[in-house]
């Protein structure tokens, strides 16, 4: 049984920092490209940051310089380091694992909110 339990979700002010953690179990964890993405009130999922097997990153223009993807294959965790939030930034975030060569194989963890607000 696959799952992606995220944590570190809450509110924080506009500046401020947080650092989520996606903890996946049932599968093995290196052998996955992980994600994160988000869903705001009214808006589609849209994809924040990305990163592969072999470490390499990939990240929205709207959180390139504020906002780091990293992971640890140890601990079976993927990590979403978040500097300089915005209101714009709040939204519910998700974790996903897909495979390199089948993107169609996926999976997703149940979200944690995120609240930028004074």
């Amino acid at each position: 049984q696959v799952q992606l339990v995220e944590s570190g979700g809450g509110l924080v002010q506009p500046g401020g920092s947080l650092r989520l953690s996606c903890a996946a179990s049932g599968i093995i964890f290196n052998f996955w490209n992980m994600g994160w993405y988000r869903q705001a009130p009214g808006n589609e999922r849209e994809l924040v940051a990305t990163i592969t097997t072999g470490g390499d990153t990939n990240y929205a223009d709207a959180v390139k310089g504020r906002f780091t993807i990293s992971r640890d294959n140890a601990k079976n965790t993927v990590y979403l380091q978040m500097n300089s939030l915005k209101p714009e930034d709040t939204a519910v975030y998700y974790c996903r694992a897909a495979l390199p060569w089948n993107n169609d194989r996926n999976y997703w963890g149940q979200g944690t909110q995120v609240t930028v607000s004074p």
